[in-house]
């Protein structure tokens, strides 16, 4: 049998309504969509997509939510360690650099923590 390897997984939750822990200005007809990468030893992308399936299950259970049907998987080449990607998508577009950010991941909507201070 193989050895299991290091996968990343991508998940995403949407989230309809404000919850105690989180932003509390979710107006009528707004989702919060939380991108959730987490790591699996696994013996296949399949079976880590499984486990991640499962904790975001429980995840949501705890803090509200509801899990789309969408999951990524990533094989990381090295064990997880400092400077090691843990994951990887590669897409095609068009798009000049600072639109294809603009469009994808800087939208202004982003509750996050760029590292620019």
């Amino acid at each position: 049998m193989a050895e299991d390897a290091w996968f990343a997984v991508r998940i995403v939750v949407a989230e309809r309504e404000n919850q105690p822990w989180g932003p509390d200005d979710l107006g009528p007809g707004k989702i919060d969509y939380e991108e959730r990468i987490t790591l699996w030893r696994a013996p296949s992308a399949d079976a880590a997509i499984a486990y991640a399936e499962a904790e975001a299950a429980r995840y949501v259970k705890d803090v509200g939510g509801e899990v789309l049907d969408f999951a990524q998987a990533y094989s990381l080449g090295d064990d997880p360690g400092h400077g090691v990607e843990v994951f990887s998508l590669i897409r095609r577009s068009s798009l000049p650099p600072e639109q294809y950010i603009d469009r994808h991941f800087d939208t202004g909507t982003e509750h996050q923590s760029s590292g620019d201070s």
